[in-house]
């Protein structure tokens, strides 16, 4: 009898597995070594991804832990979708609750910005809002603006100083001692990953939440600096659109 696509599929992800029925040398009989060999191939393939999509969190634990744990990833996450590009998408929430890797309690975070620079290269493009769209409108109708962000940009909202952690691991540079929200942005070809102030993360959250630009400030606190913020957004065309 010859196996199901799942019993197939499962087999394949289960290195104890035996091999499922139906899947035969010429002679008829069971093609282990030819099964385990494509088994074996298919685990290094969605390692490999995996190295691909996550370098930092690699780099931060080492090729030992890494591959050990991708291991225990892909037979738990297989893939969704045929692209590669999209493999891993749950990588954050999986180291989670990963108990060997609560040591390093900032890895889910730092796995969340590569997934988001990741999301930031493949996403759309869109108009970019000129520098002086804001000051054209009415200044009474600005407290109810809201903005529209470009499908590229993603903020990572952290405890730890995820930037420069990050940055540490990729360009070189010294660890921050607070915490670093950070920004992925796109202005031309490649994502651009900027640190932003807890208070910047706060406000930024709030307008890509369409919450109206006088209400959003507020999250900011008393004297925060919108103009510094918003120099940033229109730099890197993060903002698509206003809408009052």
């Amino acid at each position: 009898m010859l196996s199901t696509q799942a019993d197939f599929r499962a087999a394949l992800l289960d290195p104890q597995a035996p091999t499922p029925n139906g899947v035969c040398n010429p002679g008829g009989e069971a093609a282990s070594k030819r099964f385990d060999v494509y088994r074996n191939n298919v685990a290094v393939s969605l390692t490999d991804a995996l190295e691909t999509a996550f370098p930092v969190v690699k780099k931060l634990v080492g090729d030992e832990f890494f591959h050990a744990m991708a291991g225990v990833y892909l037979r738990a996450h297989p893939p969704k979708s045929p692209l590669m590009m999209f493999y891993g998408d749950t990588m954050p929430a999986f180291l989670e609750g990963f108990p060997p890797a609560q040591s390093v309690p900032y890895l889910p975070d730092v796995a969340r910005l590569e997934l988001a620079l990741r999301e930031s290269y493949h996403a759309a493009d869109a108009p970019t809002l000129a520098p002086d769209a804001l000051g054209q409108l009415p200044p009474d109708s600005l407290p109810h603006v809201t903005f529209e962000f470009a499908p590229s940009v993603r903020l990572v909202q952290s405890t730890f100083p995820l930037h420069s952690i990050w940055a540490a691991n990729t360009t070189g540079g010294e660890i921050a001692n607070s915490p670093q929200p950070t920004l992925v942005t796109r202005p031309e070809f490649d994502p651009q990953v900027d640190p932003l102030t807890p208070e910047q993360g706060a406000v930024l959250t709030a307008l890509k939440n369409a919450t109206p630009l006088g209400t959003a400030i507020q999250a900011g606190g008393a004297g925060f600096d919108f103009g510094t913020l918003l120099g940033l957004l229109l730099s890197r065309n993060a903002i698509s659109t206003l809408k009052t």
